[in-house]
């Protein structure tokens, strides 16, 4: 006999999903970069980020672990090598505004929480589901997280460069799977890429949820995505969740 669906855990996305950064990257750099003196276009600074991180991400994935560096250091490079393609040539007087910006992008006032967020972990644990953070993040999300007031609502915090693999890879929904001492099929993940946070979980047993912005979903992307699987925004996960456990049968 089939039994109603009774979701246990939900794994959460962190980065676009409960919260962002209050002002761009490229500002941030020009802000702190003008303070110690250097002057450089914000817009610059923001194209050349972009270029390098996708670079540094692809040669040295994941905070370049494998490759024996520490998130930090990978994190300088990136910041060295961003001014540096913005066209200041001077790595000597980078590096200070280098080390201050990895410190600041650990500070809460750096990011901002998304609207509905806190309601929403609120009300996952009136349900007395349990709550993790799954996300492809380095070392200073916990306090971030702790400075934001979310922490509270997660019982633990799984990123990448702890788990030494990035979402999509199932390994780190695994452990995440493991450390909750959860089946995959009572468990869901919530978040915003289609590849990293909705194939990721998919792909392992999970249920998945996409949140999707105000930007027009890629047609492609919505085709393949049921339509009870899609939130556009974190106020609709709490009846996303009523549809599912009550549709879904349990085996």
């Amino acid at each position: 006999m089939a039994h109603r669906l009774h979701l246990r855990l939900l794994t959460w996305d962190v980065k676009d999903t409960l919260l962002r950064l209050r002002r761009p990257v490229g500002e941030e750099y020009a802000t702190k970069a003008q303070a110690h003196g250097l002057k450089v276009e914000a817009a610059t600074l923001g194209q050349a980020f972009r270029q390098v991180y996708r670079a540094q991400n692809h040669s040295f994935p994941n905070y370049g672990l494998s490759h024996g560096l520490t998130s930090r250091q990978w994190w300088l490079d990136v910041i060295l090598q961003t001014f540096h393609l913005a066209g200041v040539q001077d790595a000597q007087a980078v590096a200070p505004i280098a080390d201050q910006l990895y410190e600041d992008f650990r500070r809460p006032c750096t990011w901002q929480v998304l609207e509905g967020a806190e309601t929403t972990l609120r009300g996952c644990r009136k349900r007395g589901l349990k709550l993790a953070a799954v996300s492809n993040f380095d070392r200073r999300l916990e306090d971030i997280l702790v400075g934001l007031g979310l922490r509270e609502h997660f019982d633990f915090v799984l990123t990448s460069e702890a788990a030494g693999w990035p979402k999509p890879d199932p390994r780190i929904f695994h452990e995440a799977l493991r450390l909750a001492h959860m089946e995959p099929k009572v468990a869901a993940h919530i978040g915003d890429s289609y590849l990293c946070d909705y194939q990721g979980a998919q792909a392992v047993g999970m249920h998945s949820f996409l949140l999707v912005g105000p930007e027009p979903l890629d047609l492609a992307i919505r085709a393949s995505v049921p339509e009870e699987h899609i939130l556009p925004s974190l106020s609709h996960l709490l009846p996303a969740l009523d549809r599912l456990e009550g549709s879904t049968p349990a085996l």
